[in-house]
């Protein structure tokens, strides 16, 4: 049985309220935040540990870097082609059950990276390894829009994707180690990476399956008071510009879905174009070891874990201050999309060492900083079904982008002998999805004017 909304408070009333508010604010943080955020930053070393593993298996394998793009890639068409499925399914089953579930198969999967040997048997691990992740990471934005309002929604995204940046900080400091047991019991570096590298997700998944609750109502750190102000302050959201509805064709028909699939699409098609060939990028312009350029790739991303959270922090800040709409969020990503377009550029003409270094560390502070603003817009659409379809679509188009960037360099340094090129032509993308980000606000801007003028708010 639902519980009864809060009644409208007035005088003292609002402050015991907001006192309500933030214990439940905060016990949700302390208690989900950390476990989703150990979560998906496993899943995202298990993607992307490859760049690294690349330094010595191509060359063990004998690897192109077609072949290499194409199977880096090949996992996002897997993953997307099941995250619609995959999401109804934690609807339907609960996140965790559905999220320990993925956790599991996704890392006996990432350990089984190790007796890859040809290009197909690469291809075929990768596409799996795809279908075993599909759904996590739209799950997880579900799932916490079912227990942070639209205002915070921003920085408690920030904080567990703030996962993404470290596990590359983490990645960059043991990679090198791990490379470098080469030859003990009989495994190479790259065999030890995928070893190692897939235990912690099996784990995690156990302890999602102990310590996760489905839904405020299941969470037995919280008092009834906080519990019903997390339902009433969730499912009564004022930007909530949608139809509430739980209807699955809401999110499947609505033009927004697209736009923002659209814009995810080439945003990430930018971030792994470099992010599988930036060690070898940085290691041929600078010249280092493996385990020095495994420690530049962690500082940056330690800036960009840092511009990520500022940058969620101020978005909520300002979002406050027009709790009717959501259209400032989009003002905390377009300047990010230019960077990101800066970055390739500058990339794309220079081989000099600190404007290679300077590039790459521009891409991934304005990838990261933009993550959270943008990732709180989907939940403001939709409730319920609709809503973990819509989440699903919109990183299902966008996943798409993730297998054509990695192919797209892989296939244009085979082509020209170097990443320059296809780095360069990729300042392209994200100059098309500022200009998308700039027609949704407006869009946003005209739904916010009308419900105005439809609903005006009775004079006292």
């Amino acid at each position: 049985m639902a519980s009864t909304p809060p009644p409208i408070l007035d005088g003292p009333l609002v402050s015991l309220d907001a006192a309500i508010g933030a214990s439940a604010m905060r016990k949700a943080t302390l208690h989900l935040i950390p476990l989703i955020a150990l979560g998906y930053g496993a899943a995202y070393m298990d993607r992307v540990n490859i760049s690294f593993a690349s330094l010595q298996m191509n060359r063990d394998l004998h690897f192109s870097a077609t072949v290499y793009g194409f199977g880096a890639g090949l996992f996002f068409l897997s993953y997307a082609a099941c995250e619609i499925p995959s999401n109804l399914l934690l609807y339907r089953f609960g996140a965790r059950r559905w999220l320990a579930r993925i956790m599991v198969t996704w890392g006996i999967l990432a350990m089984a990276m190790l007796f890859v040997r040809t290009p197909w048997q690469f291809y075929t691990a990768r596409f799996f390894l795809g279908v075993a992740e599909a759904g996590f990471f739209p799950g997880v934005i579900f799932y916490l829009t079912q227990w942070f309002p639209q205002e915070l929604r921003a920085r408690a995204i920030s904080r567990f994707y703030i996962s993404l940046p470290l596990s590359f900080v983490f990645m960059g400091l043991i990679a090198g180690a791990l490379l470098n047991l080469d030859g003990h019991l009989g495994l190479r570096g790259w065999q030890w990476l995928f070893l190692v590298e897939g235990i912690p997700p099996i784990l995690l998944g156990i302890a999602f399956l102990y310590l996760l609750p489905d839904c405020p109502q299941q969470a037995k750190w919280l008092t009834e008071d906080e519990r019903a102000w997390i339902i009433h302050h969730v499912h009564n959201d004022p930007s909530l510009s949608g139809q509430r509805s739980h209807d699955l064709s809401a999110a499947l028909l609505d033009p927004r879905v697209w736009q923002l699939g659209l814009f995810m699409l080439l945003m990430l098609a930018s971030s792994y174009a470099y992010t599988f060939v930036a060690p070898d990028v940085i290691q041929r312009a600078t010249h280092l070891s493996t385990s020095k350029v495994g420690y530049l790739i962690a500082t940056l991303s330690l800036l960009g874990a840092a511009a990520m959270l500022i940058n969620g922090i101020y978005s909520d800040r300002i979002q406050r201050r027009t709790p009717h709409s959501n259209h400032p969020r989009y003002m905390h990503i377009i300047p990010w999309a230019f960077l990101i377009s800066a970055g390739f550029f500058a990339c794309g003409l220079s081989t000099n060492p600190i404007n290679v270094v300077t590039a790459i560390g521009a891409i991934i502070i304005a990838y990261n900083a933009m993550q959270g603003p943008l990732w709180s817009l989907p939940g403001s659409f939709f409730q319920g079904r609709s809503a973990a379809a819509g989440i699903a679509t919109l990183n299902m188009i966008g996943m798409i982008g993730g297998f054509l960037g990695p192919y797209f360099v892989g296939f244009a340094k085979d082509l020209t002998g170097d990443y320059q090129r296809g780095l360069l032509f990729m300042s392209l993308p994200m100059l098309l999805g500022a200009a998308i980000m700039f027609y949704l606000r407006a869009e946003t801007r005209l739904r916010s004017t009308a419900l105005r003028t439809e609903n005006p708010v009775p004079s006292s």
